[in-house]
Order: C-alpha cells, then sequence, then structure tokens
C-alpha cells in the first residue's frame, strides 16, 4: 500500500471517529473502523474516477454518509 493510501485511510479513520464522538455514540473498536475507512477511501476513489472529483471531499460526504447507518 502507497504512502498516499495509506494517509487517506489514517485520514478517513480519524474523520469516522470525530464524526462518532460528535454524535455522541460508541465508537467501533480499531479494526471495525479501519475496515471502514478503507472502504469509504475505495468508495471515494471509485466516485472520483467517475465524476472526476476531488477525493478528500468525496470522503468528507461518505463519512457523513456512514454516521447515519
Amino acid at each position: 500500500m502507497g504512502f498516499f493510501r495509506q494517509q487517506e485511510e489514517n485520514m478517513a479513520m480519524r474523520l469516522l471517529a470525530w464524526h462518532y464522538q460528535r454524535q455522541e455514540i460508541d465508537c467501533p473498536p480499531h479494526s471495525v473502523l479501519k475496515q471502514r475507512a478503507t472502504i469509504l477511501v475505495d468508495e471515494a476513489h471509485r466516485i472520483a474516477r467517475q465524476r472526476g472529483r476531488n477525493v478528500l471531499s468525496i470522503i468528507k460526504e461518505l463519512a457523513k454518509d456512514i454516521k447515519k447507518t
């Protein structure tokens, strides 16, 4: 896994944890959080390829959707 991909996943994990904390929901274990972050980054890259948008903005949008589920 490349450096940038690792950084994207780490950022997604922090963003998800922040959303859980903000909503006063118990944060899932680290392994689950990492798995969700990986899925989030994969989905963001897929959307970015289709729409030609910035991956970071897509990750933020997807994190909002994940916290609701």
